[in-house]
């Protein structure tokens, strides 16, 4: 079962206050351990799949805009005649530890797969398992052309053919400390040896710091944002909304709400992946309609919303989700990296 979980504040602060300070020393020799181990073991060659395997991860634990990243990816790759399969970890789901599963958006709900899985799934085939070997060689039997790990950027099980590393302008990557005594999953410089290029999504001098320290690996930098599609946010404009989520940043989302001109009179957060009880909805509800707002969330939220669907008080506002895409500075740039890394691994492939 996937658990909600939120991130400690002091994660995100260059100066936490006493209590942070105090928990960061206390946890430095764990980090100093998990960052060395995640550093070695990404230094690992991992099984090379018979198609070509592209990565969509980050560098920290926490939201950074790599679902709808992979999203974008696999839309492109169909438009340019690929055949893109997902491979999904299905993270605390029901089917992260079996044999890989083939998502039915119909069928499966979060509980089942993850709630990454069933909105990868709107797009293209997705298989669920931690078992990234198993799923890579399924999918190409399947008639895949192209694979996309969603996540498994510090993952070596399988050799990539290209990574990309998304990273959120704004926090970077927070304190840069490793886990658990910060956000991320190796050392920083560990991580960019290892990934093809940077996508900074939003500004800020967090994400400027990490793409001087990317372009001092020779690594492409590229840049976009996280916005809500033009004819929603027309719909939108001006329009009094009540919000929630429950994902790595829900601020991030009611600002974006903010930001296209909506009014939101009301903004609740929950802890990342968190599943909505019957309380949760009906507060919710109750909230929404003494303000006269419809309720709206997230995309990813509103996936996990399907197993409580028979709590939702049809006389109150009912949740609805607005969708998000990453809008790219340099289309051509992307298009063309994916191109030459694809058409490299099957050059590779076809001399070995």
């Amino acid at each position: 079962m996937t658990r909600s979980w939120r991130a400690p504040a002091f994660w995100s602060q260059e100066k936490p206050d006493a209590i942070g300070a105090l928990c960061t020393i206390a946890l430095l020799p764990l980090a100093q351990a998990y960052g060395f181990i995640a550093a070695r073991r990404m230094q690992q060659k991992g099984i090379e799949a018979s198609v070509p395997i592209l990565c969509v991860g980050n560098l920290v634990a926490g939201g950074a805009g790599k679902t709808p990243t992979a999203l974008a990816l696999a839309e492109r790759l169909i438009a340019a005649g690929e055949k893109p399969w997902f491979l999904s970890r299905g993270y605390r789901s029901a089917a992260e530890h079996g044999a890989p599963l083939l998502v039915d958006i119909e069928k499966h709900n979060a509980r089942d797969v993850g709630d990454e899985a069933l909105l990868l799934a709107r797009v293209a085939p997705t298989l669920v398992t931690a078992d990234r070997v198993s799923a890579a060689k399924h999918a190409a039997a399947a008639g895949a052309s192209v694979l996309i790990l969603d996540d498994g950027l510090q993952n070596p099980a399988l050799r990539k053919d290209w990574s990309l590393c998304v990273v959120d302008g704004e926090t970077g990557i927070g304190n840069g400390r490793c886990l658990p005594a910060g956000p991320m999953r190796a050392p920083l410089d560990a991580q960019l040896v290892c990934v093809s290029a940077v996508l900074l999504l939003g500004e800020g001098v967090q994400g400027d710091a990490i793409a001087a320290r990317a372009a001092h690996f020779n690594k492409p930098v590229m840049r976009g944002r996280l916005v809500i599609p033009a004819d929603e946010a027309q719909r939108l404009k001006g329009a009094r909304v009540y919000a929630f989520a429950g994902i790595g940043r829900p601020e991030k989302f009611f600002a974006s709400l903010s930001d296209i001109g909506a009014k939101v009179v009301g903004a609740v957060s929950f802890p990342d992946h968190h599943f909505f009880t019957r309380d949760n909805i009906a507060r919710l509800q109750r909230a929404a309609h003494e303000q006269g707002a419809p309720l709206v969330t997230t995309e990813k939220d509103y996936v996990r919303l399907k197993p409580a669907g028979a709590f939702i008080d049809p006389a109150l506002p009912a949740p609805s989700a607005i969708p998000a895409e990453i809008e790219l500075s340099d289309v051509t740039l992307f298009d063309d990296c994916v191109r030459q890394a694809i058409a490299r691994a099957r050059g590779g492939r076809l001399s070995a």
